[in-house]
C-alpha cells in the first residue's frame, strides 16, 4: 500500500493513494489506521513528509560503486551518522542553501520502522519496517570539514526532503533509484549494490540505539553525488514509490 500525508482545505490528515485518488484515513499511520470513505484528487492536495521521524539513521559509504568512486576505503562496519529532525522537508519544498560553499544532493532509499526494534537479528530486522520511502541526504561538504563532524552539515534545515509517499511490501534490497538535475540523470543505481543490506543496517543500528516506530534510515547513496545551486530543481525516483522533487533556493 501507498501512504501519503498532505493538506486539504486547510486539514492534515494521512492517505491511501491509489491511482491519482487518495482515502483519507483516521488515527495514526503507524497504527493500523482506518479508510473514512473521503476521497480526494492527488492534484487537490499539497503532499507533506509522509510523517515526522522521532529520529533520521544515515549512513555513510553504503554503495559500492559510490565507494570506488571517493577518496576513502570501504567501512568495515556501517558508518552511522543523524540527522535533525527539523532538516525534514516534503514533496516540492524549497532546499534553502545555506552560507556553505559546497552543498551536495544524495539521492537515497529509506526505509520507516514500524516497531520499537532493540537488539534485533538480522533474520528478523525486515519485520521491524513499515515501508520504504525516498530521501534526499543533502549535505554541506564544507562544514564538515571545518568540524570534523556531520551534525552541522547533514542536519541544516531543509536538508531532508523525504517522500512522496511509504510504500510497504516491497523488496528493499532490489529497488531501483535515480537522480536526476535539472532533468539530467546524475545518479542511477539499485539497491542491491549497497555494501551493507536493509537487514544488516537494521540489526547493527539497533544494538546500539533503540529505534522507534516512525524512525527514518536513510540508507545510504549511490555514485554520482555532486553539487546543488540555486534555482536547480533535484528529483530523486525510488522504483515502486515515486518521485520526490525539490527546489533550491
Amino acid at each position: 500500500m501507498k501512504f501519503v500525508r498532505y493538506t486539504y482545505r486547510g486539514e492534515t490528515a494521512w492517505g491511501s493513494l491509489q491511482g491519482e485518488t487518495i482515502t483519507r484515513l483516521a488515527g495514526s499511520l503507524l497504527e493500523n489506521p482506518q479508510p473514512t470513505g473521503e476521497q480526494v484528487e492527488l492534484a487537490q492536495v499539497k503532499l507533506l513528509a509522509p510523517l515526522q521521524p522521532p529520529k533520521i539513521v544515515g549512513i555513510g559509504l553504503n554503495y559500492k560503486l559510490h565507494i570506488k568512486e571517493s577518496p576513502f576505503p570501504a567501512p568495515e562496519v556501517p558508518m552511522i551518522f543523524l540527522k535533525a529532525p527539523t532538516s525534514v522537508i516534503g514533496p516540492l519544498d524549497k532546499i534553502i542553501l545555506p552560507d556553505s560553499q559546497k552543498v551536495d544532493y544524495e539521492g537515497e532509499m529509506g526505509v520507516v520502522i514500524g516497531k520499537v526494534a532493540k537488539n534485533v537479528s538480522e533474520a528478523d530486522a525486515l519485520s521491524y519496517v513499515f515501508g520504504c520511502s525516498v530521501v534526499n541526504d543533502v549535505s554541506a561538504r564544507d562544514y564538515h570539514q571545518q568540524d570534523k563532524s556531520f551534525a552541522r552539515s547533514k542536519g541544516v534545515d531543509t536538508f531532508c526532503p523525504f517522500g512522496p509517499a511509504i510504500v510497504t511490501g516491497l523488496n528493499p534490497d532490489n529497488l531501483n533509484i535515480q537522480t536526476r538535475l535539472n532533468g539530467k540523470v546524475v545518479q542511477s543505481s539499485n539497491t542491491s549494490d549497497l555494501l551493507f543490506n536493509v537487514s544488516q543496517l537494521i540489526s547493527f543500528a539497533s544494538r546500539y540505539m533503540t529505534l522507534l516506530p516512525g524512525d527514518l534510515i536513510a540508507t545510504g547513496t549511490p555514485a554520482g553525488v555532486g553539487a546543488l545551486q540555486r534555482g536547480d530543481e533535484i528529483e530523486v525516483e525510488v522504483e515502486g514509490i515515486g518521485i520526490l522533487k525539490n527546489f533550491v533556493c
